[in-house]
């Protein structure tokens, strides 16, 4: 039995390594612990030995929530945080599925309410010039939908752009009048 105790602790050093790093969600860390798990005992011939890592990599995980080391709050933060400069509600959302965690209601509508104006900056960012016929209009449309952003706030981007260059010109009134 020592031999699965310092494995367990092996396990728990390199999560613990994983998560120093950043942090991580338990579905992710749990993928790494088993690939690490069963890479250490492919020289090992041992049936009982796989069946029984899951079991060590859920217990390691476990104790890793318990102690406060692994947080699901604090991965969606960490998560939201280093997306939503650069990427859409859609997209956030969809990474956070991929790791079986949703988006929690007051980050939703913080994000939800900032959508337009991050599309905004993350067209400006990759555009120099604002769209000046339909191809182009579709191009930056097509960047937008891909990073993410809802068609509603890629519209209301694009609108904003228009929007934004025909204020200046005189005699031309938002209203189209």
């Amino acid at each position: 039995m020592p031999a699965a105790h310092t494995k367990t602790r092996s396990l728990r050093a390199r999560a613990l390594q994983w998560l120093a790093q950043r942090e991580q969600s338990r579905v992710e860390l749990r993928r790494k612990l088993l690939r690490q798990a069963r890479a250490d005992l492919a020289g090992e011939e041992h049936e009982e030995g796989l069946a029984n890592v899951a079991e060590q990599v859920d217990a390691v995980l476990d104790w890793l929530e318990a102690n406060g080391y692994l947080s699901a709050e604090r991965f969606v933060e960490s998560r939201v945080h280093a997306r939503a400069a650069r990427y859409g509600n859609l997209r956030i959302r969809q990474e956070l599925q991929q790791h079986q965690l949703g988006l929690p209601g007051e980050l939703a509508q913080t994000l939800g309410a900032s959508e337009i104006d991050r599309a905004r900056a993350v067209r400006a960012r990759r555009f120099a010039e604002l769209p000046r016929d339909a191809t182009e209009r579709a191009r930056q449309a097509r960047f937008l939908i891909g990073r993410g952003f809802s068609p509603d706030a890629v519209r209301a981007a694009l609108r904003g752009a228009r929007g934004d260059s025909t204020e200046d010109e005189p005699g031309v009134t938002p209203t189209g009048g």
